[in-house]
């Protein structure tokens, strides 16, 4: 018996590939315009002469090694006033006593260091904080203020720099303040600055400040007479205590709360203190508007 076979079966369909996106179509960006090369090869030219500039400076500023023994005969700051002088055709005034820091009163001390830097023995030269402070406040007004600059800036500059207030003076005024921390101690730093900051036109160091603006010696300055040479501070010859600046009476009792608060003085102490600053410097002169706050006349 014979089997009938039906028609093959017909193959099943293979399945069909799924459709693919169709890649888009790579973005043709044109090439650079030739000034555009140009301009980058400048401005990286630039840098490198920049950079080149930053190390040769760095190279040429002076070593700080030969303050741990010896004087400094004059500053950059006694030069540049004495050139200012004979500019404006008068002769150029100096009045300076150099003495060791034991013969200064310790109140006189405590008072500018409150006043110019009150974390001093803490830094190593630059206060990082109030620097990035200073550099934010002076990119909203557009310009390079006195601000955050350490007893140990101040120092540098006035030894070495001019006043002006450029950015590469700046960077100058950075390094060889580390280079100051890095050779003297603490305290022949503060030594140095206490004999050569400017006090007065033609007045250098805290000697010859206390003979002129008081009559006496440094090591017999009181609390109030202390604070009222370190208000005198950032601008000496603006700030004289006969000027009647208001500026510098407030800043005095500013300057005697502080060293309240520091613990420096006692309550008491502070009282006739207070009371002391306003018989140097007459009770609450007339308001001058304050407008020799900002002033600053100093290094």
């Amino acid at each position: 018996m014979s089997t009938v076979e039906g028609p093959p079966e017909a193959p099943s369909p293979e399945p069909a590939e799924p459709v693919r996106p169709t890649p888009p179509t790579p973005e043709v960006r044109p090439a650079p315009k030739p000034r555009r090369r140009w301009t980058r090869w400048a401005l990286g030219g630039v840098l490198l002469l920049l950079l080149g500039t930053v190390a040769a400076t760095y190279a040429g500023l002076p070593d700080a090694g030969p303050l741990v023994k010896e004087n400094p005969k004059t500053t950059a700051l006694i030069e540049q006033r004495a050139s200012e002088a004979r500019e404006a055709g008068r002769k150029p005034r100096r009045k300076q006593q150099w003495v060791p820091l034991s013969a200064v009163s310790k109140p006189a001390v405590d008072a500018v260091l409150l006043s110019e830097d009150a974390s001093f023995y803490l830094h190593d030269g630059v206060d990082t904080v109030e620097l990035a402070r200073a550099v934010g406040q002076a990119m909203e007004e557009g310009k390079l203020g006195r601000g955050a600059s350490t007893l140990t800036q101040q120092l540098a500059k006035n030894l070495w720099l001019s006043t002006d207030r450029s950015l590469l003076r700046k960077a100058k005024e950075l390094v060889l303040a580390h280079r100051l921390e890095e050779a003297l101690t603490k305290q022949r730093i503060l030594t140095l600055y206490l004999n050569v900051v400017e006090w007065g036109n033609g007045v250098y160091g805290i000697e010859a400040a206390a003979r002129e603006h008081f009559g006496v010696s440094a090591s017999q300055l009181s609390t109030a007479q202390g604070a009222v040479l370190a208000a005198m501070l950032p601008s000496p010859r603006k700030r004289s205590p006969s000027s009647g600046s208001r500026a510098l009476w407030k800043h005095a009792h500013r300057v005697v709360d502080a060293l309240k608060t520091y613990k420096r003085i006692s309550a008491a102490q502070a009282e006739g203190a207070h009371a002391e600053v306003d018989r140097l410097l007459g009770r609450a002169p007339a308001d001058d508007g304050g407008a020799d706050e900002a002033e600053d006349d100093g290094p």
